[in-house]
């Protein structure tokens, strides 16, 4: 089987991992990782996605010095955020993140031409001010868009980067709550009454297309040709590829958000599922994610950012936190959490608590964690009839023993933790899904089986 190269970019990081099937097993090997961050522009949150374009190329680059040539290159990337261009296919200047401010009172100003009821039962996209419609509506106001003539979400961008070809895949453009959750497609009637150009939304490719092959530019630059395809390019569309889930367990994708939800045939928009406030987004091989976003590890990332990484590691931040006898909760899911100046002292103002120690503030961040999982749990059993007697976590966030073991208390279920790059994984195996059709999703599930340790907590 063919060689794919995953292009995995997170919020806080990006990292090339190399794939290839061997007796059945997935081997995967890491090449190159990098930083990622916001950048404040004029009090405006941005994405340096100069900076990303010259990692993805120098990650490239680095497969010819370990002398493994990919045949193929998919990249994933977090949802919602997008690039828009002029006429001449030039960048309109910042890519806004979508922690920044501006959305900020937009949600509102939106239900004023389409009441969410109606956004939801079209779209459904659960209600958060950063969705990328709140952006685009924004942008609107602002004057951004009259200019505008193409946009790429950022996977796409970044494809099109390597490529010169511009096309925009299903799963990552399922999260700008502008397409339709049965058609699979954009709402042009929607896209009207919010006074978006309708020029800007182009035909959507499903995961497995093909994005084309290296530009010569890029060619002369890594030494070699390669065809990008489309994997999920939403990161947790891919990492629930990588997820072993069965009939009775919901998958959760632990990394900057904690992603918790199900894997669905048909999606769900009724009453239930609007008052419960979830995302139908779109998954690998036609299925759909229904799912709710936790702030996840950002909060812990926050704190330690703010501390000094160099005087707290991960392990010892747990452990200060294990230490402590503290569970009063925050809620997550809080704007108050998004991007704020400190977050401890946004934790603190929350509980009502200015004297804090760090470690109870830390052991109210695990607690929070796993009562949310747990509510979510139970609203998925309610919403959907579903039977849950086991919690799937992947990502970086499932190597945390302590948020691991908590959440098996705390909801009663068995929960597995692995693997811990399971974005790249699905990333590769959608790759090699594309490459062999004989090669179906059933297989790529029995393939992390097969390759991977998965610890339980019981």
């Amino acid at each position: 089987m063919s060689v794919c190269l995953a292009v995995d970019i997170g919020a806080s990081g990006g990292r090339h991992i190399l794939g290839k099937m061997v007796d059945g097993k997935l081997i995967m090997r890491e090449v190159y990782r990098f930083e990622n961050g916001m950048t404040e522009i004029d009090g405006t949150l941005t994405w340096d996605i100069d900076s990303l374009t010259k990692n993805i190329i120098k990650g490239i680059e680095a497969c010819k010095t370990v002398g493994e040539i990919p045949d193929t290159v998919a990249i994933d990337t977090w949802g919602v955020d997008y690039v828009l261009f002029d006429k001449d296919k030039k960048e309109i200047y910042p890519c806004i993140a979508y922690r920044d401010s501006r959305t900020d009172g937009v949600p509102e100003k939106v239900d004023e031409i389409v009441p969410f009821s109606e956004l939801y039962a079209s779209t459904g996209i659960q209600r958060v001010n950063f969705n990328s419609v709140y952006q685009l509506y924004s942008d609107k106001v602002c004057g951004r868009l009259d200019n505008a003539e193409y946009i790429l979400f950022m996977p796409d961008y970044f494809s099109y980067r390597l490529t010169g070809v511009m096309k925009n895949e299903y799963t990552m453009v399922s999260t700008t709550a502008l397409t339709n959750a049965e058609s699979r497609d954009w709402d042009y009637e929607l896209i009207e009454k919010l006074g978006f150009p309708k020029k800007l939304f182009g035909k959507i490719y499903e995961p497995g297309e093909v994005v084309g092959e290296f530009s010569e530019e890029i060619r002369k630059r890594v030494g070699f040709n390669a065809k990008v395809l489309m994997c999920p390019a939403h990161d947790t569309a891919s990492a629930v590829v990588a997820c072993p889930t069965n009939d009775t367990s919901i998958f959760l994708s632990s990394g900057t958000w904690s992603l918790v939800g199900t894997e669905l045939d048909s999606p769900v928009t009724d009453k239930k599922a609007f008052d419960a406030n979830f995302s139908n987004e779109g998954g690998a091989a036609g299925k759909w994610c229904f799912l709710k976003n936790i702030m996840g590890m950002w909060l812990f990332q926050s704190i330690r950012r703010e501390i000094g990484k160099d005087k707290y590691s991960y392990d010892d931040m747990m452990h200060l936190a294990m230490e402590s006898r503290y569970t009063k909760l925050i809620d997550p899911t809080d704007n108050a959490f998004l991007a704020p100046d400190s977050m401890i002292e946004a934790i603190k103002t929350y509980l009502g608590e200015k004297d804090l120690p760090l470690g109870d503030v830390l052991s109210s961040v695990y607690h929070s964690l796993a009562a949310s999982y747990k509510k979510v749990l139970e609203e998925i059993r309610s919403v959907t009839g579903k039977t849950v007697d086991t919690i799937c976590i992947v990502g970086g966030g499932c190597q945390d023993e302590y948020l691991n073991r908590l959440t098996h208390e705390v909801t009663g279920c068995r929960v597995t933790a692995g693997p811990i790059e399971g974005t790249a994984a699905g990333n590769i195996l959608s790759q090699f899904m594309a490459l062999d059709k004989n090669f179906t999703y059933e297989d790529a599930k029995k393939c992390i089986e097969n390759t991977f340790e998965i610890k339980e907590y019981r």
